[in-house]
C-alpha cells in the first residue's frame, strides 16, 4: 500500500488565502495578491536569506496594509494571499515561468531551480486555485445581488529595478477599458503632487492584468491595478498621506462608475 501523500500546506502552514471582512457590503472586491513573504514549511526558505526573504522579490512591502486600509474604508471585502510569490505568484497562470520563477532580478531562487512538473501542478492546486475561486465568489455575490462589482487589485514595486530608478511614484494599470484608471489618475492628480502614471511602472504586455483579465471572464465590470512605489508605503507619514489620497480619490469617483 503506497503511503499517503502529503499535503503541500502543513496545518502550522493555515489557509492558503484570507479574506478580512468577507460580508462587507460595498461594490468593491480587493484583491492583494503579494500581501505576504511566508514560505510552506515544506519548502523551507527556498534557499533564500532572511533579507532576500524581506525584500521586494518576495513579496509587495506595504501592500497589504494599504488594502486593509481601503476595505476599512470602503467596508469592501480583501482576499489577501499568504504566501510568497516566490512560491506561487498568484497574479500568475499556472503555465507562465514567472508563477514559480527560477531567479529574480537580484538573485536565483534555488528553491524553484528544479521543481518538476507535478511539482508546479501541485503548488498550483493548493495556492492559486483556491485563491481565484475566492475572489471569483465574492465577485459573483455581487452580480447574482445585482451589485455591479468593481475589482481593485493593490500592489507595491521597488523604487529601483535593474539599476535604474524609478520617479512614477503611483500607477494605475488597465487593459482595453481604461475607464477607471484613467479617472482615478486624473483625481489624484488634481489632489497631490505626486507623480501619477497609466500602465506604469507595468503594462498589460508584462502579464500583470492576470487576476483581472481571469475574473473578466464573468462579464465585463469596473476594474483597475493599483501600484504604489513601496517607500511611500514604509515612511510612516507618506504611508498615512498615500492611505487617505487613495481612498478620497475611489470614494470620488465611485459613483460615478
Amino acid at each position: 500500500m503506497m503511503p499517503a501523500t502529503k499535503p503541500f500546506l502543513s496545518e502550522a502552514d493555515g489557509a492558503p488565502f484570507e479574506v478580512i471582512n468577507p460580508d462587507g457590503a460595498s461594490r468593491i472586491v480587493l484583491v492583494c495578491e503579494h500581501a505576504s513573504n511566508r514560505v510552506p514549511e515544506k519548502l523551507g526558505d527556498l534557499g533564500l536569506t532572511s533579507a532576500q526573504l524581506e525584500s521586494h522579490v518576495a513579496w509587495d512591502p506595504g501592500a497589504r496594509e494599504l488594502a486593509v486600509s481601503l476595505s476599512d474604508a470602503f467596508d469592501a471585502p480583501l482576499v489577501a494571499a499568504r504566501f510568497s510569490r516566490l512560491v506561487y505568484d498568484c497574479n500568475r497562470p499556472p503555465h507562465a515561468v514567472s508563477a514559480m520563477p527560477h531567479e529574480t532580478e537580484v538573485c536565483p531562487i534555488p528553491g524553484n531551480r528544479w521543481i518538476t512538473q507535478r511539482e508546479r501542478q501541485e503548488r498550483a492546486s493548493a495556492l492559486y486555485e483556491p485563491f481565484q475561486q475566492a475572489v471569483h465568489r465574492l465577485i459573483a455575490k455581487r452580480q447574482v445581488d445585482r451589485k455591479p462589482p468593481v475589482l481593485v487589485t493593490v500592489h507595491s514595486y521597488t523604487p529601483v529595478f535593474h539599476g535604474v530608478k524609478r520617479e512614477v511614484e503611483i500607477g494605475f494599470l488597465h487593459g482595453e477599458d481604461a475607464s477607471l484608471a484613467q479617472a482615478l489618475a486624473t483625481d489624484c492628480s488634481a489632489r497631490s503632487a505626486y507623480d501619477v502614471r497609466l500602465n506604469e511602472p507595468y503594462a498589460p504586455k508584462d502579464g500583470v492584468l492576470h487576476t483581472i483579465e481571469r475574473q473578466l471572464e464573468s462579464g465585463p465590470f469596473p476594474y483597475v491595478m493599483i501600484e504604489v512605489r513601496n517607500d511611500l508605503l514604509t515612511d510612516p507619514d507618506k504611508r498615512t498621506d498615500i492611505h487617505a489620497l487613495l481612498a478620497e480619490s475611489l470614494g470620488a469617483i465611485l459613483s460615478d462608475i
